[in-house]
């Protein structure tokens, strides 16, 4: 269940980072991690903590209930 959640919030965030016009290194700029980081959140792969969640929000121009 865990890593479905999480897959969602990925999917989520790729999304709206498509939406927004943004490659994954620019959006992991604005977010202020690495572009790796970024692709593991994006994949499933890493979860995020709730510090890194609102940083991409923030650099998406959105909320962080949006990935929920």
């Amino acid at each position: 269940m865990e890593v479905e959640i999480l897959g969602n919030i990925g999917e989520k965030i790729k999304k709206k980072r498509i939406e927004k016009n943004l490659k994954q290194c620019e959006l992991a700029k604005l977010a202020e991690m690495s572009n790796t980081f970024l692709s593991d959140i994006e994949t499933g792969r890493s979860s995020p903590a709730i510090k890194t969640l609102e940083k991409i929000a923030k650099a998406l121009g959105t909320e962080m209930k949006e990935f929920f």
